[in-house]
């Protein structure tokens, strides 16, 4: 068995997302199982080299993993310009990570990336010919996809449980704190137009991948962006004016008649059992999936409700529903996709979330946010290089 390193810049590990579900259940979690074996007698050997402006910072992750200080530094140009580096991995805020991307690629480095990637279509788009000129392998992160509920339910879509799918509904959101009485569990950057930030450009990017890759192409979108909390508190306790949308509805249509329709807020309490539940019906059945469970409903099974207003329900609808059982273990969702990407690089294997499939999310962003200001519906056309 022949080990072979693979140094990976990552660049935005001191940010929760970068640091939490890449580096740690990951890199750092590919390292704990002795590497990534691609099944020819070669292990992948992940390294990483974390990369960041706030130096001290770096060193106490790198300390509390047992990473030496060598895998540390401040200077990206220095880092790309590194021979020994293969990989560059952007987790940093949306705006600046279309200009880090670009010199990565200038420097060829393989480049494994967060969405949204660019803060526009044309950069999105100039960055997928530019890798694809380069000739590096390039991917962006689509995770939800590879989440244990997702899963399960494409498993039914595959095995033509619902028959001809009519439409989906999506619920994503919880209550992110002002910030004054309570801290935010979001960073203030999010809720700053300016600072790349706002719920379309987060989130819509997703709904664009997980309505692709499990419905179908997305060809039009009407929407509603707004901000429901105009005022926030930022990480020094200080008042700051919210410019970024914090809740979007959205109604979706998709190739084949199919009609998604998909709430998202920062400004919504929970009531439904996951952060994130998507109902899907079809003439033969529905289902309801989230993140870990996905419950199905068949045409067979399905109850005759009679609508009564005035005597009190007597059935327990949820009940009247089916789980759909794991048939196997799963893995994080971003480690099962970091996985897919080193084979990728290094065996050739087939990818297809690149940045082309990362351009059709800020497409879709864009256009969900021209479509609110407009106020009308738009179509989506389909984007090519």
């Amino acid at each position: 068995m022949t080990r072979k390193t693979v140094r990976i810049a990552m660049n935005g590990v001191t940010g929760r997302m970068g640091y939490r579900q890449h580096l740690v259940r990951s890199i750092l979690a590919l390292r704990e199982q002795g590497g990534l074996d691609l099944g020819d007698g070669t292990v992948l050997w992940p390294e990483p080299i974390l990369v960041g402006r706030r130096e001290h910072a770096l060193r106490a992750i790198a300390d509390r993993h047992g990473l030496s200080g060598e895998h540390v530094r401040t200077d990206l140009r220095s880092v790309l310009a590194d021979p020994t580096v293969d990989i560059y991995f952007d987790a940093q805020v949306t705006s600046a990570r279309e200009e880090a991307l670009r010199q990565a690629i200038a420097a060829g480095k393989h480049v494994y990336t967060e969405k949204p990637t660019a803060t526009g279509l044309a950069g999105a788009l100039e960055l997928a010919r530019l890798a694809n000129a380069k000739g590096i392998r390039h991917g962006v992160v689509q995770d939800k996809i590879f989440l244990p509920g997702l899963l399960k339910l494409k498993r039914l879509i595959d095995g033509g449980f619902f028959g001809r799918i009519l439409s989906v509904r999506g619920e994503f959101g919880y209550w992110v704190f002002e910030g004054d009485w309570q801290p935010a569990q979001r960073p203030s950057w999010n809720y700053r137009a300016q600072d790349g930030g706002g719920i379309v450009v987060d989130m819509f990017p997703h709904w664009e991948y997980v309505l692709h890759e499990l419905f179908g192409r997305v060809t039009s979108v009407q929407a509603v962006a707004t901000t429901h909390i105009p005022q926030r508190w930022d990480e020094n306790g200080k008042p700051y004016d919210a410019t970024a949308d914090d809740a979007a509805y959205g109604i979706f249509g998709l190739d084949g008649g199919a009609i998604a329709q998909i709430n998202s807020s920062w400004a919504v309490r929970v009531h439904r059992d996951e952060l994130v539940e998507f109902q899907v019906d079809g003439t033969e059945g529905s289902a309801v999936a989230g993140l870990r469970t996905c419950r199905a409903q068949h045409r067979s099974a399905t109850p005759k409700p009679v609508w009564n207003p005035d005597v009190p329900a007597t059935e327990v609808f949820r009940d009247q529903w089916q789980e759909v059982p794991d048939n196997g273990e799963f893995d994080n969702g971003f480690k099962a996709q970091w996985e897919l990407f080193l084979r990728h690089v290094y065996a050739g294997t087939p990818y297809h979330w690149d940045l082309l499939a990362g351009a059709r999310g800020v497409q879709l962003a864009e256009l969900g946010l021209r479509s609110s200001a407009e106020g009308r519906r738009i179509d989506v056309p389909e984007i090519s290089l």
